[in-house]
């Protein structure tokens, strides 16, 4: 099974304990009784892909500031992008799961594809260096998805708000500062009487979409307290 992983991620460890530490949950090793499962390597995962992601959106969107590339970055390294991405490789078939966790779902839990994805991100980076690392989240994560994460943000919180309440956001125009040359644009979005977001940009749909990535932030934000409960 190793090796099948291995030619889908175009990655070939050279030490093959670190892809089995990767792929081994915590329930399994307590069943197994063995010392090595996921969750340090997951930590060093997280940071790999962290820095990996920054210096991406840091190339490809040179006027923007912290804030903005924060909220980016958070949105793509988000529990359930990350679940999506394991799952598009395939990742629940090669885990090592204790018998009550697998029998449970646990091939398909977003938290548990999330954590094994970082995992194998670091046993990469440890196995194969930064540059290894780096190509990996490009390959299967950065090239195909970001410019699609990061760009139509109205679009996603509409398909949320549809799915979840039936009802599409409203946009609304808060105010415009600024001369007719140079304007700022102020604008949130609501559901309701509820304000889900708010942005600013230099024009009303540049203004929209901060709006609605504030949205999709806060949302995000409130799921994984409610996961972490």
């Amino acid at each position: 099974m190793s090796a099948e992983l291995e030619e889908k991620i175009g990655f070939r460890f050279k030490r093959s304990d670190l892809l089995k530490a990767a792929l081994t949950h915590k329930s399994f090793a307590a069943e197994q009784k063995l010392g090595r499962y996921n969750e340090r390597l997951e930590f060093l995962g997280d940071s790999v892909l962290s820095a990996v992601v920054a210096h991406q959106l840091y190339e490809s969107y040179p006027d923007e500031d912290e804030g903005r590339l924060s909220k980016r970055k958070a949105l793509l390294v988000s529990r359930p992008s990350l679940a999506r991405w394991a799952g598009e490789l395939g990742l629940g078939a090669f885990l090592f799961l204790g018998a009550g966790e697998d029998s449970s779902g646990g091939r398909l839990r977003p938290s548990i594809l999330a954590n094994a994805l970082e995992a194998l991100i670091g046993a990469i980076y440890l196995d194969g260096g930064y540059g290894e690392a780096s190509a990996f989240i490009h390959r299967w994560f950065l090239d195909q998805h970001a410019k699609v994460v990061e760009t139509d943000y109205k679009s996603r919180l509409q398909e949320i708000m549809q799915k979840r309440f039936k009802s599409p956001p409203v946009y609304e125009m808060l105010k415009a500062t600024g001369p007719d040359h140079d304007k700022t644009f102020a604008v949130t979005v609501r559901l309701g009487q509820r304000t889900l977001g708010t942005g600013q940009g230099k024009s009303k749909k540049e203004a929209e979409q901060s709006a609605a990535l504030d949205a999709l932030e806060k949302l995000q934000n409130a799921a994984e307290t409610l996961q972490g409960e």
